[in-house]
């Protein structure tokens, strides 16, 4: 009776663990798929693909039904000169900053107060900046290399996006000096590192001359009403710096940029100084 007992025990203990081990495997599995799967992609095509984003999740849906989304092609036949516009009033100061790896981009999130730019009377603060490649934004139908993305919000949330393009050339001073802290991130989600102060200003550069509409954010949620400015200077990368940017993100990111939305009849400005007289 005794052994009986055992292994009837015996055999409970085992259908238990068995039991167990079947439970823990599903988990685990969708535990790996949950570390490895990005909410979106950029690769057309795929079911989380940039023509999908809308459908995603509920929240998204300016994504897909969005009359003001971006980026956009900057075509000179519907550029409109507009002097009142005027330069770009900006006040930055340096700040202390971190980098972060967001797995489909790197930024530079800016801890301190960094300084604001004045669009139509309202002081926007620039919060964070992060990397595209290639641009988003066109010129005449052209994609560059790189472009920059310096995020501004407002006291009432409202965003503006100031955006810098670039092509490949001489190295970018203000990558420079992420390039050890892109090192440290490389291929690292979420992973975040201080990079101590740092003066915004050297990535915005001195140039006055820039188009503006109204768009949305190029990434989901997709939000409308953002104000974008694109300076119109082509600034310099190097190669190393865009392998290195590239190389950072999860592999799929590598090349991060949203397509072209339509321009739906959207106004697009151009600020350009009047020329210096000669006497």
């Amino acid at each position: 009776m005794g052994s009986t007992r055992f292994l009837v025990l015996l055999a409970a203990a085992a259908a238990a663990a068995a039991a167990l081990l079947l439970a823990a495997v599903p988990a685990a599995r969708a535990q790996e798929e949950t570390d490895h799967e990005e909410e979106f992609s950029y690769i057309s095509g795929e079911e989380n693909g940039p023509e999908h984003w809308g459908k995603i999740k509920p929240e998204w849906a300016h994504c897909g039904t969005g009359e003001m989304q971006s980026p956009i092609d900057l075509t000179h036949k519907r550029v409109t000169l507009v002097r009142g516009l005027g330069y770009l009033n900006h006040s930055y100061r340096a700040a202390e900053a971190s980098i972060v790896n967001r797995g489909h981009d790197i930024m530079v999130r800016l801890d301190g107060d960094a300084g604001s730019v004045v669009i139509n009377g309202t002081a926007y603060y620039l919060r964070q900046l992060h990397w595209h490649s290639p641009t988003e934004h066109s010129v005449d139908g052209r994609r560059y290399d790189m472009e920059l993305h310096m995020v501004h919000e407002s006291a009432e949330n409202e965003a503006a996006v100031i955006g810098l393009l670039f092509e490949v050339g001489r190295p970018d001073r203000f990558l420079q000096k992420m390039e050890p802290f892109l090192r440290m991130i490389a291929d690292k989600k979420d992973r975040e590192e201080k990079v101590g102060v740092i003066d915004p200003s050297g990535a915005r550069g001195r140039a006055s001359v820039y188009y503006r509409y109204m768009g949305s954010l190029t990434t989901p949620p997709c939000t409308e009403g953002v104000i974008w400015t694109i300076v119109k200077r082509i600034r310099t990368v190097s190669k190393y710096q865009l392998k290195l940017l590239r190389e950072a993100v999860h592999d799929e990111m590598e090349k991060n940029a949203r397509p072209l939305q339509a321009v739906n009849n959207r106004d697009i400005s151009i600020f350009r100084p009047y020329p210096h007289k000669r006497y």
